[in-house]
């Protein structure tokens, strides 16, 4: 309960040493707006998140100041110094920054406090200190603008490599259809033309008939054939290219390989000269083995396209475009979708592997922002590893929180530099090799926008990143 008691002198004012500099023109004028509240021990003097009204400084007493964390409150100071202050600090700064404050303090025995309004705290400062306040403004803007710039730029740089490996993994699959759609338009025409030749009038309908019927049957052995080792394939081709040229059948070493790829064999191939003759036999073969092979082809395509389709599907999940950005989802497919878009960054002797927890459930999170998090910790793992390595992405639950670990195989993280990891602006790589906010940035998401954790643990060949995450959340809208 606040309770009015007194004004202090401005004698009294020149005791404290926030105030000691002042002349008495300015101490009377404090003297005259501010005043003396006590608070009982054990109650708030102020709660983060209410609007900063009023500027703070201790008389008498012990106070403790404390942030909220993840629904906890967890103290940060406290003190029992004469002249310490809090509340209402960045009054000067006006409707620049939300007036809210930015910590809860708490009594802990009976305290007195000199309490002055924000608007005369504001007003004092700027008018007393005018060239102090530019400094400070500056200062303050100038750091909160530089690190939101070069946040945007940390972003667009992994969103750049990231887009880069992207458009090569595209790029297979899309040149292997492009290719594959030519050599199938060739292999439909000469499939016309050698029908043309089969149908001229040498076969009757019932030869005709088998012919289809074996196509058929072609067709069917594509869909099902057996993947061969490569010893196993070049024997197989041996024994077919010997058996086509033995009955006559040109070109049988081009021949070959398409009709072992389709799972076809030579008692196959005898089913086809029992149907046309020994006459028609390289004609029906070559119509069969463009049958085969146009299968094959559409099948190439088919892939491709699926492998584009899955891969454009990869980024838009981890974008998380046209989506809502607070919604319930899978974590597992947050971190798929950023493993997806490594794929072009991670070395050819960095080892993946996945230990997923699929009996997780979904929780509520701001999607894309947990990609970026994701981004920032396998890039940071990808890079203390080099070249070779096993890059391990875990998942489990750890009481009522969904934990998620990205560990690498580096060589640790130095005991000098593990303290100023989360630092804005602080970098272990070299000049123009990184922005020194990635782990800041991942901080600030887990803990601040999804009141999570984030935790790391290192040494010599074993370094884990831990982020920790709540599994519930009220109100959270379904994806």
């Amino acid at each position: 309960m606040t309770t009015p008691s007194e004004r202090l002198t401005p004698a009294q004012l020149r005791d404290l040493f926030l105030f000691e500099s002042l002349d008495d023109s300015q101490r009377a004028w404090l003297a005259e707006r501010g005043r003396v509240e006590q608070r009982a021990g054990g109650t708030l003097v102020y709660a983060e998140g209410e609007p900063g009204t009023c500027f703070f400084v201790l008389l008498r007493g012990a106070v403790a100041l404390s942030r909220q964390v993840r629904g906890d409150e967890i103290e940060v100071s406290r003190t029992d110094q004469r002249g310490v202050y809090g509340g209402a600090v960045q009054a000067y700064l006006g409707d620049q920054v939300d007036q809210i404050y930015r910590n809860s303090m708490r009594a802990l025995v009976d305290s007195d406090f000199f309490v002055l309004p924000a608007e005369d705290f504001a007003y004092a400062l700027r008018s007393w200190f005018p060239m102090p306040m530019h400094l400070l403004e500056g200062l303050f803007l100038g750091l909160r603008n530089s690190q939101t710039i070069v946040g945007e730029r940390e972003r667009l740089l992994a969103l750049g490599s990231l887009s880069a490996g992207l458009t090569h993994e595209l790029n297979n699959p899309a040149a292997a259809a492009v290719r594959a759609t030519s050599v199938l338009r060739d292999r439909v025409a000469g499939m016309r033309h050698k029908l043309a030749m089969i149908a001229d009038g040498r076969l009757d309908g019932t030869a005709l008939h088998g012919l289809v019927s074996l196509q058929e049957e072609a067709v069917a052995r594509v869909a099902t054939a057996p993947k061969l080792t490569p010893m196993a394939t070049a024997d197989a081709e041996d024994t077919l290219t010997d058996w086509l040229e033995e009955h006559g059948v040109g070109g049988a070493w081009d021949l070959a390989p398409i009709l072992v790829g389709g799972g076809l064999d030579t008692a196959w191939l005898g089913q086809v000269k029992a149907a046309v003759g020994p006459a028609d036999l390289e004609a029906a073969v070559r119509w069969l083995t463009y049958t085969v092979d146009t299968e094959l082809l559409m099948r190439e395509i088919g892939d491709s396209v699926t492998r584009i389709s899955g891969l454009v599907g990869a980024a838009k999940q981890y974008s998380q475009l046209d989506r809502a950005p607070h919604l319930v989802v899978d974590v597992h497919d947050l971190l798929d979708a950023t493993l997806v878009m490594f794929k072009g960054k991670i070395p050819a002797e960095v080892k993946l592997v996945r230990e997923y927890d699929r009996s997780l459930p979904p929780i509520p999170a701001y999607a894309a922002e947990l990609n970026q998090v994701w981004t920032n910790l396998i890039d940071n793992a990808l890079g203390a590893m080099g070249e070779k390595g096993v890059l391990t992405v875990r998942t489990c639950q750890v009481g009522d929180l969904l934990s998620v670990e990205i560990t690498d195989t580096g060589p640790g993280i130095p005991p000098e530099v593990r303290p100023r990891i989360f630092e804005p602006f602080f970098t272990t790589k070299p000049v123009g090799a990184g922005t020194g906010l990635g782990l800041d940035i991942s901080y600030r998401i887990v803990v601040n926008k999804h009141h999570g954790d984030i935790r790391v643990e290192t040494e010599p060949g074993n370094t884990t990143f831990q982020v920790l995450l709540p599994l519930t959340e009220e109100a959270a809208p379904t994806l």
